[in-house]
């Protein structure tokens, strides 16, 4: 079993940047491919990055490409994501989640979800 955590949401004014980090418990972390999302009122869930066990294979969303990193670090159980030019369109809940199969933008794949971090973008 796998528990994910997130952190380094907040308020940012748009062009800024923040770094969210999602610590997770477990020893099999290195087995799992990882990915993250959001989700904003009134829309559903969608993806934004997403990383392969290893690292070897990093998927990103259009809407995010060239603007936000993802790295995984399996030493320390944690994956990154780094945020920079935000927008205010990038307003939304972040949501870290773990799959045992490949890495895909499908929500429905990921089987482990952290709870959440908040972070919104003023224009």
């Amino acid at each position: 079993q796998v528990q994910l955590v997130e952190s380094g949401g907040g308020l940012v004014q748009a062009g800024g940047s923040l770094r969210l980090s999602c610590a997770a418990s477990g020893r099999t972390f290195s087995s799992y491919a990882m990915g993250w999302f959001r989700q904003a009122p009134g829309k559903e869930r969608e993806f934004v990055a997403g990383v392969s066990w290893s690292a070897g294979n990093i998927y990103y969303a259009d809407s995010v490409k060239g603007r936000f990193t993802i790295s995984r670090d399996n030493d320390k159980k944690t994956v990154y994501l780094q945020m920079n030019s935000l927008k205010p369109e990038d307003t939304a809940v972040y949501y870290c989640a773990a799959s045992l199969g490949r890495v895909t933008m499908n929500p429905s794949t990921y089987y482990y979800w952290g709870q959440g971090t908040q972070v919104t973008v003023s224009s």
